[in-house]
């Protein structure tokens, strides 16, 4: 049996849904106590697989929690009592490159994140994880195939900047940011790695472009980041991460 893990957040709040519908599956709702809170978990459960999925904004009040306010921690130790073999972190993102246009899904490769606050579940004694290859390079190597073909492009290698949100970034961090060399912004990547590389549990990240960056709109330096255009966007995207998981499912065994 294959375990995978799914972690989504803006603009795929109907991906457990459809995944049920998908695979002909019944959804169970589960708690999972944590010493950071109770988080809700969603569980698809077959013979050979197990999919389990946790939407990162969950909130007591139905509301979304904003990504400044995400216990990332309470998060990370729910996806792994479930004994991933594989953690997916679908995040949507703002597109640096012109090559990753909205719309797009695309692999990560490696993260830049300088945020003040370093995510550990080691506050005591300091656990140093290695960091130097974050992602899993089977999945990496199952998931570009189901891209290239689905979309007609294959973006692999991006680089994601971590920042800290709720508010989107200006055009000169956006510009700094590029110099560094990210090529799409996210507001919660960053954390997820961090805690999950602690915890050595294999790792994939598909970043889904939902909007340009500030200041990189083709039609127009000026035009502001709508949110609602943003989670519309996101919600297109659905259907493609379905055949990713999909590809996991059938191909990736341990």
């Amino acid at each position: 049996m294959v375990r995978i893990s799914v972690i989504y957040g803006t603009g795929m709040t109907n991906l457990p849904i459809l995944c049920s519908d998908f695979f002909n599956s019944s959804l169970v709702n589960l708690r999972c106590e944590t010493e950071w809170g109770n988080i809700p978990l969603i569980l698809i459960s077959e013979n050979d697989f197990q999919i389990s999925f946790l939407h990162r904004h969950h909130s007591s009040n139905d509301q979304v929690t904003p990504p400044h306010s995400i216990e990332h921690r309470g998060n990370i130790y729910a996806v792994a009592s479930t004994s991933p073999d594989i953690i997916v972190s679908i995040n949507s993102v703002g597109s640096i490159s012109s090559a990753i246009r909205p719309g797009n899904i695309a692999i990560t490769s490696d993260i830049i994140d300088f945020a003040d606050y370093s995510w550990s579940f080691h506050d005591i004694i300091a656990l140093h994880s290695d960091r130097t290859s974050l992602f899993d390079s089977r999945a990496v190597t199952i998931i570009s195939k189901i891209l290239d073909e689905k979309q007609g492009i294959n973006v692999e290698n991006v680089v994601v900047a971590q920042c800290s949100g709720p508010q989107f970034e200006s055009p000169a961090e956006i510009n700094a940011l590029e110099k560094l060399g990210a090529e799409v912004v996210n507001m919660t990547l960053g954390p997820e790695s961090r805690l999950i590389s602690e915890l050595s549990i294999p790792h994939v990240s598909l970043v889904c472009s939902s909007n340009w960056a500030a200041g990189r709109n083709p039609r127009g330096s000026e035009i502001p980041i709508n949110h609602e255009e943003v989670t519309n966007v996101s919600s297109s995207m659905e259907n493609i991460i379905i055949d990713c998981i999909n590809s996991l499912v059938n191909n990736y065994s341990t």
